[in-house]
């Protein structure tokens, strides 16, 4: 299936769902909508109209929603710093501007027929509007020419869009009509008070948050007033000092028994502490009960009766502490019925909680207040002080003051203010989900029904049982997922219906559908309180749909029970076909009205039924049945056939049951193998006649021998039978029980023929020379007895009862045993076959028996990989592969695998589970098997270490579906991998290779964003490693917002942009219209999409969705639950979205021409005429118009018409252009365009035709003349160019066949049983620190010495002078003078201050040159090796110096040369601190290297006077020429080595010299090189026949002479044959060596090629005629073949310098690559690229180069020019790495350069990783550095003559003594410590200078 078939399938999946849910809970009748957002309504109880309040109008609708007036309400010009309007003499300084009015107050005045509208405009101004037209003002308020208006009569409701307002009427104790209202402060100091205004009119502090006010209509003059003396103790009023900690926020006002109550928020303490409630509710004592006892005629005050409580929803730790909604309801309880409260409250996640308070606890509470203020002042309440009226009082003790009840209420005379009750009270919560707004609440059938609205467009519907714990929970979407308003209304006409407002409709909605519901237990069982069964009618209901459903029993309720659901029980339940029976009885059971009176039927089937007899009112009554052949007849195979009867009542189904009429004799023919048994075992009641072979329904005298019980049947006792071999005769006993009388039987195998059963006693018989064939491996007979008496004749299938059938298995040895294993295997089932004359035959057949198979033989094994950590099921295919699993043993090398029995089979195939590995390894699997012998696998199997390298993207939305790529090594092994994210989901596996992984990643609810892990987990291994691990983020899911443009046309292809948040997560984007189709979406930015419209066939409204990654997009999914609660987004999100097709747009031309002619040349401008559907709203970029193939430039003038203009010539071959306007996928040609010209045209054409013709002859005759010379030259090139390209052919052949078997050679031949000749630590050092032999003695040890032992030369080991003892040059007097001055001069070294001072007072001496520094720096470093802490603080010192100076100028050229003391000194710092690292891990790869290079050279030819080879990587030293080299083997013997002969593989071309190196190569390959003798040293001689012997050398008297030059003699000139003997022995030490033949002179010898190749090919061109000429650079390709063979051991050595041994990190480098960041830090160095150039001057250019260019630093070995030349090439290379510029390459680049350009990215690539990974390393301590010094310093003591480099130290300090001693004195620090003294002290003691020491001191 494609995936947008599977997408469709899914999202079509996902509507279904939600249509089913919906249609499982509640039903939308009726809906408005309206264009403007929505703010109250309210519903008239009488004539149930809906008066709905929107933003800038109010609405009077009918009971089914449809409008009837409409008003508008705004808006209108106003400011929030200007008074109402309505106020006379207030003027308003401040511009007014267009504003909305938003309703804050809507309510209903039945009484006086008044609707009460209060806007948000005119400082919360209310109107009075006429109950029944609301488009007309019942009063007109203020009177018009009224002078007494106060702002506090105008000034009621809030005047910002976004402060509450809450309300209600009530009738006061005269008669006067009151309204409450609560109102959030707007004020100065407000978030909604303009900013930047002071306070510019107390109107802004004077409207208090409560108040009551007079609602009187008849008192025009007190309307809206406070309407009691004194006013102020009717309002509730904040003091305006604490206004800021008070910021109410109101919710509800509802009445309850007499009192008021209001429910608000006090949002100041919102975001001190979420765990703390900052929902409240109040309650006022309301003047409308029975008169009470006052003394004087007013009201009651407010502030009297006014006490406040917390509410508290949720428990410790889990508070919901904002409250939303809230709905007071009287329930059905468990005590009874029992006021309730029931509230919604969130918190901050969006979470929200329904929870139910006790209006009997809140009056408790309130009670238990006031006494404890009276009585017993406590903590748990207070007067409320931050009320204006609170001022000054507080709870005290008035004695034994007995508050009447009225008082506890109420108030008390003697404490008339507001009360605050400190403790919350609390409920746990009933329900938890996301983002709930409202809350109604209904009683039914004592089941408290509870409908929950939603921010994001749900209705929730739950029913709670007595104990408050949920019963059941339905769910529907409300339309376009608008948020639900926080008041929902019931029908007070027909409470099925609920009125629920969203943003932007008035909805009325059904609470139940209960028709969904098809059968009683289904109904009852829904937990829906207001479903019910109505019986009579058979469906479910609600109760008032139910006809009777008022009756008793007629309509069942959920609290009733399934049980009481009707049904129907029959007796007789089972009646036989031969049975006489004429009517059965009906027991009707569970509830079901009186039928007395009502026509009742039985119907048996449509259209058939019998008038049934009702007796009395138990429902018994009885149904005649009907006649036989009226029923169906019983279907063939059974027994039985099952008649159904519905009981009709008034001609209505009610309930149904079913009875059975049954065959008795039809049971014992349809079970021929167990007829008696299955005769008597039925349900119903049947006999067995066994003498007739029946089974009868009834008893007959006649037959007095009938059985009845299933235990007296004859039966066929099992016994067991071996398995029994094809065509051999075998005998079967059998016992049989409950025989009466001996018949006849007969065995029956199911197959002809029969054999005849003998008795041997009563209950035994026997069949003899039974014979069964089979040609399968095994099958199974089936043994019965057959009855073989009188009756056999007319019916074949009878059989003595065989309840358990005896089974008899036959095998056939021959088939399904192809070898030894599986025949001989097969022993275990019981099959008794032998292996002989390679086929399996049964065992007797076989003499003799030899039971031992032939060795194992594995085929094939899979998978081939798999981890080091084992478990991988391990497929093993082959022959004999054991007989069972038990005998057989799997091992991978030495690794045991686990036999898998379950997965055995016989010899061919087998499963293990792999055992762990210790490390990587390929072996090969062993198969042992118990005497057959041991089977080896030609495949093998790798054990080997997965890694996962990273995750590609690491970071995708919270609802799944983003495609990862994980990117490692070996992730393609085993037998099982899963992609385990947070180690519980999966991430789904769609592609995997060895270096990847893609899989889809899954869904997650967590909220929080920390990354998780995703790991590889192979075969069933937990992820442990974390090399198998990488981190993925899960964010915010991406949100769409908004489509637009939402309509399109009929064709589609309209451009619909998609507006939203985090489209960077999104991978592919597919847009579905419902019922029309789906497009592919493209992403334009994180927060833009855009989709192109599908076409659709008529014009509709529909929906669209979006499936994001695969997953449909919902806008309230869970996992975007850390979103801000939809009451703060504003918008909420969208799941749907709206689209409309209109139709196409229509075009035509001005005047609807066919043909538009035009005269080429000439500008064109059309004007197009279109008919564009107004909502469609096309903007000019979505125009094209084109003319043929041109486009037409488009000017648009108004929504009719637009121009279209080409300015250019329009010129084709067509004589007429089309003109198409497109819009989207619309095209539609409108005219065309007739191309016309002038005569002129036509005959200026002609005329430049003609010319144009002769031109074309002339121009035909020289071509031709031309052409056959052309002819000519061209063959004669052809031929040349055909010979030139054949050369070159096959050099490129030979090169490529060169390059794919050189590895291979290259691996065979590589010798390593030497082991790595390393130079020992102090010979390292002094060649690292002297390199270049500075010194005299350094130049002596240029020649070794030799001494001669029993295996050959030797040459002694190098010694430098600062590895001897110490000797001073001077007589014994002055010696202790020098050996004391030494010493002192080492404590002063050992001193920061004076050898800081020393070395930049030395370096700033002009003759102080670069080769002294270095000097100095290297015996510095051997003076103070044992100190290597204090050396590397010194060098830190020194350093921090260097970047001061080089910051100043160019900080990117630090450390690039070695041109002072401190960079050297870093230099052999780096190399003493990685000398390990060196040895232990790359000295291996390096030297692979070495021997690698040297091998693949000695391939081929080499010139031995020039170096040039046929193999190199060094352009300048290619030989290029094609000198074919033949290899060739000669045995050697070396005479006094103790040695036998050894074969040596030689060149034909090799001069005597080399193949006396290649002899000792061979010879000493086992010695370090310093111990090789030379090839000058020894002789070499050649036995050609018998005895004679020949010296060969390089120049005798055979060499020969070409081009005026001496050619050296080879193996050729010698003609030395393949296998020849040859013996080497040394020269006499009397005779004199000649001069190494590479130092010969090049003009007068030659071996191979001239120096010059250019001259060679020059010289021989004219005598060599007959030799191809061969352009030299095609030989380049030699270095490719070389860089191929070489490529595996170079990649090896650059990972191993550019990685992190876990075991080993490299320290040194971690703290010298930390420093060198600080350093950048505290100078404001924040270019990366300086860092990155430091570090690359400080490791690798000044370590690594120097090792890869000078391997005889580390190894023992000879470093030929040749070598020398191809490491210079892999030490540009790994330069080139390390470098930040991008190489700039070309043709004309250095082929050295060119020739690892494809590899250095990569390179790069490593070293980047390796700089992010060594600071990545946790940082290093001083101390854990210093310690690590100290080892080194520990490691290597006493291997230098610290002595002797002082004194060579010292040297330098006489040579520049004066200079030393003025720095020091120029040092503040050095002379106060008096050092200049202690130096000049030094000197003399050298120096024997006592009396100058003695006088300066």
């Amino acid at each position: 299936m494609p995936p947008s078939m599977e997408i469709a399938v899914l999202l079509l999946g996902v509507l279904a769902l939600e249509m089913r849910w919906s249609a499982s809970a509640l039903h939308i009748q009726q809906a408005f909508a309206s264009p403007n957002l929505t703010n109250n309504f309210v519903v008239d109880p009488v004539s149930r109209k809906v008066y709905l309040a929107t933003v800038n109008t109010v609405y009077q609708l009918n009971g089914t929603l449809s409008v009837e007036v409409e008003k508008r309400t705004g808006p209108v010009e106003d400011n929030l710093l200007c008074h109402a309007p309505q106020l006379p003499q207030a003027p308003c300084e401040h511009p007014k501007s267009l504003t909305d009015n938003y309703n804050k107050l809507l309510k209903l005045d039945r009484e006086q027929g008044v609707v009460v509208v209060c806007g948000s405009v005119y400082q919360g101004f209310c109107e009075l509007r006429r109950m029944g037209n609301i488009s007309e003002i019942a009063v007109e308020f203020p009177p018009q020419g009224e002078k007494t208006v106060f702002p506090s009569m105008l000034n009621i409701a809030a005047n910002h869009p976004n402060a509450s307002t809450v309300g209600l009427i009530f009738k006061s104790l005269g008669g006067n009509t009151r309204l409450l209202v609560g109102t959030t402060y707007t004020g100065a100091g407000t978030q909604f008070f303009p900013k930047n205004h002071s306070k510019e009119d107390l109107r802004f502090e004077n409207t208090p948050e409560i108040a009551i006010r007079s609602l009187n209509i008849k008192d025009l003059s007190r309307l809206f007033t406070y309407d009691i003396n004194p006013s102020e103790d009717n309002v509730f009023k904040i003091k305006q000092e604490v206004k800021t900690k008070n910021k109410l926020n109101f919710v509800h006002a509802f009445i309850q028994k007499t009192y008021s109550y209001i429910a608000f928020n006090n949002d100041a303490k919102m975001g001190h502490k979420e765990s703390q409630p900052n929902s409240i509710l109040a309650r006022i004592c309301l003047d409308s009960d029975s008169p009470r006892k006052t003394t004087g005629p007013e009201s009651r005050k407010l502030t009297e009766s006014y006490i406040q409580m917390p509410l508290q929803c949720g428990s410790s730790g889990n508070i919901y502490n904002r409250l939303l909604s809230v709905y007071p309801a009287e329930v059905h309880a468990e005590g009874g019925w029992e006021p309730y409260l029931f509230g919604v409250f969130s918190k901050a996640d969006r979470k929200a909680a329904l929870c139910a308070f006790k209006f009997g606890d809140i009056e408790k509470e309130i009670r238990q207040g006031r006494r404890n203020c009276s009585n017993s002042p406590s903590s748990d309440v207070q007067v409320l002080d931050s009320v204006i009226q609170g001022s000054g009082a507080v709870c005290i003790q008035k004695g034994n003051l007995v508050l009447q009840p009225e008082q506890l209420d109420c108030g008390a005379a003697h404490l008339q203010h507001p009360l605050a009750l400190r403790r919350s009270l609390k409920a746990l919560p009933l329900f938890e989900y996301l983002a709930l707004s409202s809350v109604s609440v209904d009683t039914v059938h004592n089941h408290a029904v509870v409908f929950l609205g939603t921010s994001n467009g749900r209705l929730h519907k739950l029913t709670l049982l007595p104990n408050m714990t949920l019963a059941g929970h339905r769910t529907m979407k409300l339309p376009a997922g608008e948020a639900v308003h926080h008041v929902m209304t019931f029908d007070p006409n027909n409470r099925n219906f609920l009125y629920v407002m969203t943003s932007h409709h008035m909805l009325r909605v059904k609470v139940a559908e209960c028709d969904q519901w098809k059968s009683c237990t289904d109904c009852l069982g829904a937990g829906d309180a207001y479903c019910g069964w109505c019986t009579l009618e058979n469906r479910c209901t609600i109760q008032n749909e139910c006809a009777r459903g008022l009756l008793p029993r007629s309509w069942i309720t959920m609290g009733d029970g399934p049980q009481q659901c009707p049904s129907i029980t029959l007796t007789p339940p089972e009646i036989s076909i031969s049975a006489k029976i004429e009517a059965v009885g009906i027991l009707i059971n569970g509830s079901i009205p009186d039928l007395i009176g009502s026509k009742v039927e039985c119907e048996y089937k449509p259209g058939v039924s019998t008038a049934a007899t009702v007796y009395g009112p138990a429902q018994i009554q009885t149904c005649p049945l009907l006649p036989p052949e009226n029923y169906q007849p019983i279907p063939p195979g059974t027994d039985h056939l099952s008649v159904s009867v519905a009981i009709k009542v008034n001609g209505t189904s009610v309930v149904s049951g079913s009875f059975i009429i049954y065959d008795c004799e039809r049971t014992g023919q349809i079970h021929p193998k167990t007829s008696c048994m299955s005769c008597l075992s039925i349900r119903w009641k049947c006999y067995w006649d066994q003498e007739n072979h029946l089974c009868l329904s009834s008893k007959d005298d006649s037959k007095p021998n009938l059985l009845e019980s299933d235990a007296s049947c004859p039966i066929l006792t099992p016994s067991e039978a071996p398995p029994l071999p094809s065509g051999m005769a075998q005998d079967f006993t059998m016992i049989l029980s409950n025989i009466q009388e001996r018949e006849r039987l007969e065995c029956d195998f199911g197959t002809e023929p029969r054999y005849e059963a003998i008795w041997l006693d009563n209950s035994t018989v026997k069949c003899s020379g039974v014979t069964l064939f089979t040609n399968q491996r095994s099958q199974i007979y089936h043994l019965s007895l057959r009855r073989a008496g009188y009756f056999s004749s007319q019916r074949e299938d009878i059989f003595i009862d065989s309840p358990q059938p005896m089974k008899v298995e036959v095998y056939n040895c021959g088939a399904g045993s192809s070898d030894c294993s599986q025949c001989w295997g097969r022993e275990d089932q019981g099959h008794l076959c032998g292996w002989c004359e390679n086929s399996c035959r049964p065992r007797d057949d076989c003499q003799p028996i030899r039971d031992v198979c032939p060795a194992p033989e594995i085929h094939k094994i899979s998978p081939l990989r798999g981890p080091v950590e084992g478990g991988t099921l391990l497929t093993v295919q082959g022959r004999n592969l054991g007989r069972r699993p038990g005998r057989v043993k799997i091992f991978v090398g030495d690794v045991p695998c686990v036999v898998l029995p379950e997965r055995y089979t016989v010899s061919v195939e087998l499963v293990c589970r792999t055992g762990r590995s210790a490390h990587d390894r390929t072996d090969s699997v062993r198969v042992d098997v118990d005497q057959s012998g041991t089977g080896t696998s030609k495949e093998s199997f790798a054990y080997l270490a997965p890694s996962v390298k990273s995750i590609y993207p690491d970071k995708g939305s919270r609802a799944g579906g983003t495609k990862v790529t994980i990117h490692g090594e070996h992730l393609d092994i085993g037998s099982q991998i899963r992609v385990k994210v947070n180690k519980t989901e999966e991430c789904t596996i769609t592609e995997k290779t060895d270096q990847m992984i893609k899989c889809i990643m899954p869904p997650t609810l967590e909220a929080d964003t920390e990354p998780v892990t995703v790991c590889v987990e192979f075969e069933d291994h937990s992820c442990q490693d974390m090399e198998l691990s990488t981190t993925y983020t899960y964010e915010k899911n991406p949100t769409i917002s908004s489509i637009h443009p939402t309509k399109s046309f009929l064709s589609g292809g309209r451009t619909i942009t998609v507006k939203g948040q985090g489209f960077d997560l999104v991978q592919s984007v597919t847009m579905h219209v419902l019922e029309i189709g789906q497009t592919n979406c493209t992403v334009l930015s994180p927060s833009t999409i855009t989709c192109l419209s599908p076409e659709s066939s008529q014009s509709q409204e529909t929906s669209v969705q979006f499936v994001l990654n695969g997953v449909p997009y919902t806008g309230d999914s869970p996992s975007s639950s850390d979103d801000r609660p939809e009451e703060e987004d504003g918008e909420p999100q969208k799941e749907h979205f709206q689209l409309g097709y209109v139709e196409d747009p229509q075009f035509f031309t001005a005047n609807k021409e066919k043909q538009i002619k035009h005269h080429s040349g000439e500008p064109l401008t059309l004007i197009i005429n279109q008919k564009v559907p107004s909502e469609l709203e096309l903007v000019p970029e979505e125009y094209s118009v084109m003319i043929g193939s041109y486009p037409c430039n488009i000017s648009f003038h108004n929504d009719q018409l637009f121009h279209c203009t080409i300015n250019g010539q329009l010129s084709s071959s067509e004589n007429e252009l089309p003109v198409t306007v497109q819009v989207g996928n619309f095209r539609h040609m409108i005219t065309k365009v007739q191309l016309g010209g002038s005569e002129l045209a036509i005959v200026v054409s002609i005329v430049v035709c003609c010319v144009l013709l002769l031109l074309c002859t002339v121009a035909l005759v020289v071509y031709c003349t031309k052409s056959r010379r052309a002819e000519r030259y061209w063959q004669k090139t052809l031929l040349q160019m055909e010979e030139m390209e054949s050369q070159i052919r096959e050099e490129i052949r030979k090169g490529f066949a060169e390059l794919q078997t050189d590895m291979t050679d290259l691996t065979k031949e590589l010798n390593r049983s030497q082991g790595i000749p390393f130079l020992e630590y102090k010979q390292f050092v002094t060649r690292t620190f002297f390199p270049k032999m500075c010194s005299d003695y350094e130049k002596s040890l240029v020649q070794p010495t030799y001494e001669n032992d029993s295996l050959g030369p030797r040459a002694l080991p190098e010694t430098h002078p600062l590895l001897q003892d110490w000797q001073v040059k001077a007589n014994n007097t002055t010696q202790p003078n020098v050996e004391e001055g030494i010493t002192l001069f080492s404590t002063l070294l050992n001193n920061k201050h004076f050898l800081i001072t020393f070395v930049h007072a030395l370096e700033q001496q002009k003759d102080f040159a670069v080769r002294d520094r270095c000097s100095l720096a290297s015996l510095l470093t051997i003076a103070l090796h044992g100190k290597l802490e204090y050396y590397t603080s010194i060098m830190k010192d020194l350093l921090v110096d260097l970047i001061d100076a080089s910051a100043s100028k160019n900080p990117k050229l630090m450390l690039r040369r070695t041109e002072s003391v401190v960079e050297k000194m870093l230099t052999n710092w780096m190399s003493i601190c990685m000398y390990s690292y060196l040895k232990e891990t790359v000295g291996e790869p390096f030297f692979l290297l070495l021997c690698a290079i040297k091998q693949q050279i000695n391939k081929g030819s080499i010139d031995v006077l020039t170096g040039k080879a046929r193999y190199t990587l060094n352009e300048e030293w290619l030989l290029r020429e094609n000198i074919e080299a033949k290899p060739q083997n000669i045995n050697v013997s070396f005479q006094g080595c103790g040695m036998d002969s050894l074969s040596v593989r030689v060149m034909h071309t090799d001069t005597i010299c080399q193949v006396k190196e290649k002899i000792i190569e061979s010879f000493y390959k086992n010695l370090p090189f310093s111990q090789w003798p030379r090839a000058e040293d020894v002789d070499l001689e050649w036995f050609n026949s018998g005895s004679n012997s020949k010296l060969l050398q390089d120049l005798d008297n055979t060499s020969v002479m070409e081009d005026g030059r001496k050619k050296l003699n080879t193996v050729f000139h010698y003609q030395v044959p393949e296998g020849a003997s040859l013996a080497m022995s040394m020269k006499d030490k009397k005779e004199k060596t000649l001069e190494r033949v590479k130092d010969l002179d090049t003009e007068k010898y030659v071996h191979l090629v001239l120096p010059n190749d250019e001259l060679m090919e020059t010289k021989k061109s004219h005598r060599h005629s007959h030799r191809k000429k061969v352009l030299p650079e095609i030989y380049l390709t030699r270095l490719l073949s070389t860089k191929g063979t070489l490529q595996k051991f170079l990649d090896d050595l650059f990972l191993a310098i550019l990685s992190i041994p876990p075991d080993r990190p490299p320290l040194a480098v971690k703290y010298f690559f930390d420093f060198l960041e600080e350093q950048a830090d505290k100078r404001g160095i924040t270019d990366p690229d300086t860092l990155h150039i430091w570090k690359t001057n400080s490791l690798p250019l000044r370590f690594w180069v120097n090792i890869l260019k000078n391997p005889q630093f580390v190894f023992d070995i000879d470093k030929t020019d040749h070598m020398d030349a191809c490491l210079s090439v892999i030490a540009q290379a790994f330069i080139d790495a390390c470098s930040i510029s991008d190489l700039q390459l070309g043709k004309d680049s250095p082929t050295n350069k060119l020739l690892y350009a494809k590899e250095i990215p990569e390179y790069k690539k490593r070293v980047q990783c390796y700089y992010k990974q060594i600071k990545e390393m946790p940082p290093l301590s001083e101390q854990e550095m210093n310690a690590h010094l100290a080892e080194e310093s520990r490691k290597y003591r006493n291997e230098f003559n610290t002595n002797l480099a002082l004194t060579e130290i010292y040297k330098y300090a006489k040579k520049y003594r004066n200079q030393v001693i003025n720095a020091l004195e120029a040092n503040p620090t050095a002379r106060r410590t008096q050092l200049h003294h202690k130096f000049e002290q030094v000197i003399a003691l050298v120096e024997d200078n006592i009396y100058e020491c003695c006088s300066e001191a």
